[in-house]
């Protein structure tokens, strides 16, 4: 059934409570390989690593908000009147997270889901689903997911916004290896994301893979968490906003390679595929620092 867009767009935005705690967080950055950083002597144990997995010096990283509510507000925006689409058809082809605020490591939220655009590519549609949160001090994020229906173009929509952000001369100015455990996707579905596609072979088969692959939004944590560790410090509080396209997909067992080019306000980032031939992963990659 085709999109309609104008239906969707003008659809009243979905709300839903929210809550997470201590667990919630150190699952997710386990998720993403926390405790388990290869540049570390003693990754598990090291006091770097402990603000990711120890409830005593808990921090947030800000990608957190992708799955906070077992990642319900994208769904939410999936069920809006007017959008009625094969799922099978339905590529994740971008995401951006806006914090306005660090996210507390305990929380009760309000979330809003909507369609904010409907842009027709011609074989394709791009729906962007927004989801809000905010809890009783206020705004806390603002997180749009880039969604690419194939065979859903043609209705005479705008195409929107094109052209990627401008690619930095020169050497990175930071370079770091990732590794994807073997079971890592087995560990990071737990955070909401059950997408047999990440964990049946016979399923990943079927949607056109050799073996299931890693979530594109594990590769967006992790990459997020290796830059706020490498050029940031650690602290995620300086993180004002985090965006990627989505460039290829990421199989369990490989190796990430994470290059950064470093700024006063800005970092800008390429991730690839190591033992690929560094085949791109994550590209128009930028985090926004306050």
């Amino acid at each position: 059934m085709p999109i309609d867009a104008a239906q969707a767009l003008a659809a009243k935005p979905r709300s839903a409570e929210i809550t997470w705690d201590h667990k919630d967080i150190q699952l997710y950055h386990l998720g993403l390989g926390a405790g388990a950083n290869p540049d570390l002597a003693d990754p598990a144990t090291d006091a770097d690593e402990l603000r990711y997995t120890l409830e005593s010096r808990l921090h947030v990283l800000p990608s957190f908000a992708t799955v906070a509510g077992a990642g319900m507000g994208m769904m939410g925006g999936l069920a809006t009147p007017g959008i009625d689409v094969d799922l099978a058809a339905v590529l994740h082809g971008g995401q951006s997270v806006e914090l306005h605020r660090p996210i507390p490591v305990k929380g009760r939220a309000t979330t809003s889901a909507k369609v904010a655009a409907v842009y027709d590519k011609g074989k394709a549609a791009v729906l962007v689903l927004r989801s809000e949160a905010a809890d009783d001090e206020g705004p806390l994020w603002t997180s749009d997911a880039q969604i690419f229906v194939r065979g859903e173009g043609g209705f005479g929509g705008e195409r929107g916004p094109s052209g990627s952000p401008e690619v930095p001369e020169g050497p990175f100015d930071h370079i770091v290896e990732r590794p994807v455990r073997p079971d890592q996707a087995l560990l990071y579905r737990l955070s909401g994301d059950w997408n047999p596609l990440h964990a049946d072979p016979e399923f990943a088969k079927l949607a056109g893979f050799d073996r299931p692959i890693l979530h594109g939004l594990c590769t967006y944590g992790m990459t997020l968490k290796a830059v706020v560790d490498t050029v940031l410090g650690g602290d995620v509080a300086r993180v004002r906003a985090y965006r990627t396209r989505f460039a290829g997909i990421v199989l369990p067992g490989e190796t990430l390679r994470v290059g950064m080019w470093e700024s006063k306000d800005r970092v800008r980032v390429a991730v690839t595929a190591v033992e690929r031939q560094d085949a791109p992963v994550l590209t128009d990659t930028v985090v926004e620092l306050n």
